[in-house]
Formats: C-alpha cells, structure tokens, sequence
C-alpha cells in the first residue's frame, strides 16, 4: 500500500525509504529546486515550506513520510496561473532580495508568520500574552522571521515587503 502527500496541490507517493527528508524529497525526487538546501541543520530557513497552508516547517530537519496525508506547499506552489504570489510580488517590489538564495523560504515563512498572528501566536516580543490580537510591527516580523538568515542584508526590503504584503492582505 502506497502512502501518499500532496505537493503544491497534487497528490504524490512517498519514497520507499523512510530516512528521506522532505527536503531532498522535494529537490532530488521531485525535481522542486525552490526550496534551498542552506545549511541542512535547521539554522537557516532557506528550507522553509508550509504545511496544511499554514505552519511552517525546516524541511531539512523533517522527514518525508512524517507528512503522509498532508498538504506540503512549497515557493513553486504560491503563483497561480502564471502571476507571482502577492507576497513574492512585494518581495520584487521592495528588493527584498539580492542573490535570491534565502527567498523561497522568506516567502513562506512569512505567509506562516501571518498565519500565526492571525491565530494570536505570541512571540518573545509580543507585549500581552494574553491577547488574542496581535498587533503586526516591524519588530513582530522582525523577531518572526529570525529564523530566516539572509547572507546579503536585505532585510530593510523583506520586512518592508512583508509588511506591504500583510496591509494589503489586512481586511
């Protein structure tokens, strides 16, 4: 019996071998090169990709078959019908990248982000804990996205580009 995950919304079969990461599953099986093999011990999220559209994960630091039944979206899968994601448009507008390496998880480690400020996820610098409002700052994104080094210094332009991203996406 065949275990299944659906990648960038289709449905595809695990590797036979269960010490497969999702990572190399992506890039080597599956032929998905967005997703960056950085550091390839969790240190620095260019391995980032979403699960079930909203938690985000190392993939690097995952197992392939961990995720069987789930949904694994990774950077190939935000565009739609050949236009960007609104978020890698801002990313382009803002130069929120310069040799692009970390981009792909920048971008979804951001859409996680979001997603947990709209569950009311605190972080280190989240002043009441007891809200279930967070309020999007700089420093928010800032401490959020730490996780996600960037070797050029563009992150003047991935916080502004978040930001623009979030208030356009703001209700």
């Amino acid at each position: 019996m065949s275990q299944i995950i659906t990648i960038n919304g289709a449905a595809v079969e695990l590797p036979a071998d269960p010490r497969v990461s999702l990572l190399d599953f992506l890039r080597e099986h599956l032929q998905l090169s967005g997703t960056k093999k950085g550091c390839n011990q969790g240190a620095c999220g260019a391995c980032t990709v979403l699960v079930d559209g909203e938690q985000r994960i190392l993939s690097c630091l995952a197992l392939a078959v961990q995720y069987e039944g789930r949904a694994v979206t990774s950077v190939e899968g935000l565009a739609a019908n050949g236009d960007l994601h609104p978020l890698q448009q801002a990313f382009v507008e803002h130069d929120g990248f310069q040799c692009g390496y970390c981009t792909p998880g920048q971008i979804c480690s951001a859409l996680g982000m979001e997603a947990e400020l709209r569950r009311g996820v605190p972080s280190y610098v989240t002043e009441d804990l007891g809200t279930d409002t967070i309020e999007f700052t700089a420093d928010e994104v800032r401490e959020r996205m730490s996780g996600n080094l960037c070797r050029c210094g563009a992150y003047n332009g991935i916080v502004a580009a978040v930001t623009d991203h979030h208030t356009q996406e703001a209700p």
